[in-house]
């Protein structure tokens, strides 16, 4: 399959991957979490529907435990920096409403680009 095509995909799974984490976020903070373990729980939400849809729909790939605990080492690693990056973009804008949505967008912008070469190029490579 294209790079194209996956890149395609990949938008479609990451935007409802998005909403997911986008929901399970909110929900979190309505709850009374504090802001980074809402959006920690919320980033892991999303990642579990994203590898499923990722491996099955996206790249069609086997799974195994070596291919898991590749997207389980690079997730950690987006995951820090999805959080590094909400935190600092809210405390950057002063915190509030509007903060809390550009924080979101950015961070989840960045560790998106970063899950695509990741899964292109480590965990679902062919």
């Amino acid at each position: 399959m294209s790079t194209a095509r996956q890149a395609r995909r990949f938008l479609v799974v990451g935007t409802t991957t998005v909403g997911i984490d986008l929901a399970s976020y909110s929900l979190c903070l309505a709850l009374g979490l504090a802001i980074d373990p809402a959006k920690g729980i919320g980033f892991v939400t999303g990642t579990i529907f994203g590898y499923l849809a990722n491996r099955h729909w996206t790249f069609s790939a086997e799974g195994g435990l070596a291919r898991m605990a590749v997207f389980a080492l690079l997730y950690l690693s987006t995951l820090a920096i999805n959080v590094g990056a909400n935190a600092a973009i809210i405390w950057a804008l002063g915190g509030g409403r509007v903060s809390l949505g550009a924080a979101f967008l950015v961070a989840t912008g960045l560790s998106a680009t970063l899950n695509f070469l990741g899964m292109k190029f480590l965990v679902f490579r062919t």
